[in-house]
């Protein structure tokens, strides 16, 4: 397992080795004695997606907030970090990465931090497990296309699919963190 650490605090990108054959392939995707944070995970969580589904950007507030080891199992997506943290230095910065089942690469996106992802092909399955269990009243979010955290999706804007709660997401200058 090798971890990358990112311009983001906390957030790292996990390369794990896999092994190959005329089978076809292993690869150890999560071992807590390995892991670089101490993290419980509690809950594991899988999306199906078609090409041009934008997820995000989402997270728990107060209490519920939570920490995510995400994949994908099959396709490809553009996974995007965005530092909520309000005393941090990097407080409205965001990381992105392409994640897919060729590079196998997972992003661990901690406590404090927005998370979506934008799917880049048809049928891609994502998971992610989460340090906290989901809690309706805690859920919050932010537009994806904030003007003030400038993400290039990899999709023109007429390819976005968003749900009807991400329409009407605030700005993250418009947020009571």
């Amino acid at each position: 397992m090798n971890i990358v650490h990112t311009p983001l605090a906390g957030c790292f990108v996990i390369e794990s080795q896999v092994f190959g054959d005329a089978r076809g392939s292993f690869m150890e995707s999560y071992n807590k004695e390995k892991f670089p944070v101490d993290v419980h995970f509690v809950q594991d969580n899988q999306s199906i997606s078609q090409k041009g589904v934008l997820r995000g950007l989402h997270f728990q507030k107060g209490e519920h907030a939570q920490a995510k080891l995400v994949r994908v199992i099959r396709g490809e997506v553009l996974d995007v970090a965005v530092d909520i943290r309000p005393n941090s230095e990097t407080f409205g910065q965001h990381f992105s990465i392409v994640l897919n089942d060729k590079n196998n690469k997972q992003l661990f996106v901690p406590r404090g931090f927005a998370h979506g992802f934008a799917v880049l092909k048809d049928d891609t399955i994502f998971a992610y497990k989460c340090d906290n269990f989901w809690n309706k009243e805690a859920e919050s979010g932010i537009m994806y296309n904030d003007l003030d955290i400038a993400i290039d999706w990899m999709l023109s804007e007429d390819e976005i699919l968003l749900s009807d709660k991400d329409k009407i997401l605030p700005t993250l200058k418009s947020l009571s963190l």
